[in-house]
């Protein structure tokens, strides 16, 4: 099992949920953060403001699929969230072990 994590700009959030749709997927975490990268050299212009420290709104998109299929799933995303310019996102892909617990249970 991989665990791929994509962390876009908020408005490709719903391109990449939208190509994934259909795909082999057993779950998908979506979540609000906060974060910089290379872009990080643009805010530093603003040194005297209060942009100084800021962090740029992002979105993270978490899938956990088998390892098979991930690579299809990677392309989804990709072909969904590339504009060309900087600062489309990044995606990491993990392996990820499948542990099925009850919770509740004694």
């Amino acid at each position: 099992m991989k665990q791929v994590v994509a962390i876009v700009k908020p408005y490709l959030a719903e391109k990449i949920l939208e190509g994934l749709r259909r795909a082999p997927l057993e779950a998908v975490h979506v979540r609000e953060v906060k974060g910089f990268g290379k872009q990080k050299d643009y805010l530093n212009e603003y040194a005297d403001s209060e942009y100084r420290d800021a962090f740029l709104p992002k979105v993270e998109i978490t899938a956990w699929v088998d390892d098979s299929r991930a690579e299809e799933v990677i392309q989804r995303m990709v072909e969904s969230a590339r504009t060309g310019r900087m600062g489309d996102g990044k995606i990491f892909v993990l392996s990820a072990e499948s542990h099925e617990t009850v919770l509740g249970t004694k």
